[in-house]
C-alpha cells in the first residue's frame, strides 16, 4: 500500500471528531450475555469515528484539519504522531489532563460483523469552549464533517456556527441518538446508517422503497440533504426532494468496523474535487467496499491510486 497521493483539491476538509484506540478481539461468534468464548485473536488499532473519517479523506488527497480531544498519556501521544504521518493539520488537537484517551472494546465474528462498546474519556470533553479557540480554522475549510462520539452541545455549537459561515456542515449522525429539527436545519448533509435513519424517522426501513421515505421524513425535519448507507446492499440519496439508490460493490466482507468512516470521508473528499452527490456517493461506496476487505479502521481505508485500479 502506497503512501499518500498528491493533493487532489485545494479545498479543505475541517473534521471534528473523535479519536479512540480500539482494542479488537476476533473470533468465530460474538458473545451472548454471560457467555465465554475462547480462541480469539487480539490485535490494537488507532480508531474513534472522527479519527477514522480524517484519515479516510486524507488518504484520497484531500487537506484536512481535524480537531479532537485526546488525553496526556501513550495512546494520545500515538494517535497524534499517526495523525502527523498521514499528513493531516494536527494544530487544534487538544490535550485533556484529567481525562484519558478514548478506547473501543471491538468484538468481530467470523462472518465481519461487530460489536463494540467505547470509553469516550477525552472525546466527552471537547467543549464548545476548545471549538471557539479554533475557529480561525473554520473559516479556512470548505465542509465541515461531525460525528457524535463527542457531545451533542457541541455538535450543535458547530452546526450552527458552520451555518452562519456558510460552511458545509456534514452530519454522519452515529452513535444513534435523537437530534432535534434545530439542528438538522443547520446541516447540509446527514447520514445515518439504516439504524440510525430509523431512529431519525421513525420508519422501518426494509428496502430501497421504505429507506427513501425514511430520506423524506427526516429531510422534512429541516435537513437539505440525505444519504442513508445500507452496509452491503447500497446507499440511498435523496437530494431535490427526489430518492436514488446506488447499489453497492460486491466484495467478501473481512471486517467491517470502519466501512462507515471510509464511506463518510470518501464522501466528503468527492465533494470538495467537485463530484455531484450521486456520483460522490457512488465514490464513497468504492471506498467503503474496499475498506471491508482489510482488518483493521484507519488501516483499511484506501488511497486514490487503490481506488483508481481497483475493479470493485
Amino acid at each position: 500500500m502506497e503512501k499518500k497521493n498528491e493533493l487532489i483539491s485545494p479545498k479543505r476538509l475541517l473534521v471534528i471528531g473523535s479519536s479512540n484506540t480500539d482494542m479488537v478481539i476476533k473470533t468465530q461468534h460474538l458473545p451472548k450475555p454471560g457467555e465465554t468464548v475462547l480462541g480469539g485473536t487480539f490485535f490494537m488499532n488507532p480508531g474513534g469515528k472522527g479519527a477514522n473519517q480524517a484519515v479516510a479523506a486524507a488518504r484520497l488527497g484531500i487537506p484536512v484539519s481535524f480537531i479532537c480531544k485526546t488525553g496526556n498519556d501513550i495512546f494520545g501521544h500515538q494517535s497524534q504522531q499517526l495523525f502527523e504521518e498521514e499528513e493531516i493539520d494536527t494544530s487544534y488537537i487538544f490535550s485533556d489532563l484529567k481525562n484519558p484517551s478514548g478506547i473501543a472494546l471491538i468484538t468481530v465474528d467470523a462472518q465481519a460483523e461487530n460489536c463494540i462498546v467505547v470509553a469516550s474519556g477525552a472525546n466527552a470533553n471537547l467543549l464548545p469552549s476548545d471549538v471557539r479557540k479554533a475557529e480561525e480554522i473554520m473559516d479556512e475549510c470548505d465542509i465541515i464533517l461531525m460525528q457524535l462520539e463527542i457531545p451533542l452541545d457541541t455538535v450543535a455549537y458547530v452546526a450552527r456556527l458552520g451555518a452562519q459561515k456558510m460552511k458545509k456542515v456534514i452530519l454522519n449522525p452515529a452513535p444513534a441518538q435523537p437530534l432535534s429539527n434545530e439542528l438538522l436545519a443547520c446541516l447540509y448533509l446527514v447520514t445515518p446508517n439504516q439504524t440510525e435513519a430509523e431512529m431519525l424517522s421513525g420508519v422501518r426501513i426494509t428496502d430501497p422503497e421504505s429507506a427513501g421515505y425514511a430520506a423524506a421524513r427526516i429531510h422534512a425535519s429541516g435537513v437539505k440533504n440525505v444519504v442513508i448507507t445500507l452496509g452491503s446492499k447500497g446507499a440511498l440519496v435523496y437530494e431535490n426532494e427526489q430518492p436514488v439508490f446506488i447499489e453497492a460493490y460486491p466484495v467478501k466482507a473481512v471486517d467491517t468496523t470502519a466501512a462507515g468512516d471510509v464511506f463518510n470521508g470518501a464522501l466528503c473528499a468527492a465533494l470538495l474535487e467537485g463530484q455531484g452527490l450521486t456520483e460522490a456517493v457512488r465514490f464513497a461506496c468504492k471506498a467503503a467496499s474496499i475498506s471491508v476487505t482489510r482488518q483493521g479502521a484507519q488501516e483499511s481505508a484506501p488511497y486514490r491510486n487503490e481506488i483508481n485500479l481497483s475493479i470493485v
